[in-house]
């Protein structure tokens, strides 16, 4: 089977052997296994089992000065820090008087197509997905600053839902934008989850966010993709309902926050949707021993994999202050199997 039979046989909850995976690498991690290695031959034995091939530029920035950019809708980031700071919300007040809502013609990617080509050309094989990046909520509140948005989710409903209704339809016309490219899936990234629970509460993410991304799964497959989202924090309590309106695959699976067990989910929910992720990222990557690292990623794959529905991955990818033994292990880990 070729890296892309391998991923969709998963997706479609078909077992496989091996179990595909993904990994990757932040600042300076990969450099570290550079210098471990002597070489960066070690690359050579990942096997490139999803292809990114394009997206969609839901936030791109223009440079402002040297310390600020602003995206599209307004909002002044300060970039001189890590993470990024929302410095001046678009939409200050929960009003759209004197506000002019960009269209669509702002977030065309007039290269996508061509990006996207020669990203398959390079990786035939592999499983391929189009990234539109900041979903929902999330560019609901870098229009409006967070604590913004967790207010008006309350005391101005009527605003929280035209804005939401807004965005929906340029969500709907970024998906059709993925439409010219034959990519296996479409992958979003919309963080609902905190530590222990979804941010806003589940009747809440119900009311507002479940018939929105409802509309937006169905117009994925409408095209004959697979619906995939990243997820940090904990949604245990929305997975029925993200199951519900037709999400294939559930990404990071953060192990450490409240519900997220994923061997719980997999008895639970496994049969209804794939989990992509589950290795920890907050606790077994960065504080487990190499020995404990190599035997929670054997049994991820023999548990999460059994059936199918799992592609294997750190929840996050490794991080800067990785210890180097932990970053080899993992990559061991990961390869020993192909």
């Amino acid at each position: 089977m070729t890296p892309r039979e391998i991923v969709r046989a998963q997706i479609e909850h078909r077992e496989t052997s091996p179990v595909p995976y993904t990994l990757g690498f932040e600042s300076g991690v990969a450099e570290q296994l550079d210098a471990h290695y002597g070489t960066r031959d070690w690359r050579e034995r990942l096997v490139p089992y999803m292809t990114h091939c394009g997206g969609i530029p839901t936030m791109a920035k223009e440079r402002v000065d040297e310390a600020h950019e602003v995206d599209r809708f307004g909002t002044l980031w300060r970039i001189d820090r890590r993470p990024f700071h929302l410095e001046r919300p678009a939409m200050p007040e929960p009003s759209f008087e004197g506000y002019e809502f960009p269209g669509p013609e702002a977030f065309v990617n007039p290269t996508l197509k061509d990006d996207a080509a020669k990203a398959l050309e390079a990786h035939p094989h592999g499983f391929s997905l189009v990234h539109i990046p900041w979903g929902l909520w999330e560019t609901y509140w870098g229009i409006r600053g967070f604590e913004n948005a967790m207010m008006d989710c309350v005391a101005e409903p009527d605003f929280f839902e035209e804005l939401l209704d807004r965005l929906t339809e340029l969500f709907l016309t970024h998906v059709a934008q993925c439409a010219a490219v034959p990519a296996d899936a479409v992958m979003f990234g919309d963080d609902w989850g905190g530590q222990r629970g979804v941010l806003i509460g589940p009747e809440r993410w119900r009311r507002y966010f479940k018939p929105r991304y409802a509309r937006i799964y169905e117009a994925v497959h409408a095209q004959g993709k697979i619906a995939i989202s990243h997820c940090c924090g904990s949604v245990a309590d929305i997975l029925p309902d993200i199951i519900e309106i037709g999400l294939d695959v559930l990404e990071s699976v953060q192990p450490e926050a409240q519900g997220m067990n994923p061997y719980d989910l997999k008895r639970q929910w496994g049969d209804r949707i794939a989990f992509w992720g589950c290795l920890g990222s907050q606790s077994t990557i960065p504080f487990g021993t190499p020995d404990e690292i190599r035997a929670e990623v054997r049994r991820l794959r023999a548990e999460m994999g059994r059936g199918g529905g799992f592609i294997l991955a750190p929840a996050k990818s490794l991080q800067p202050g990785t210890p180097t033994e932990n970053a080899v292990a993992v990559f061991e880990a990961f390869t020993e199997e192909t």
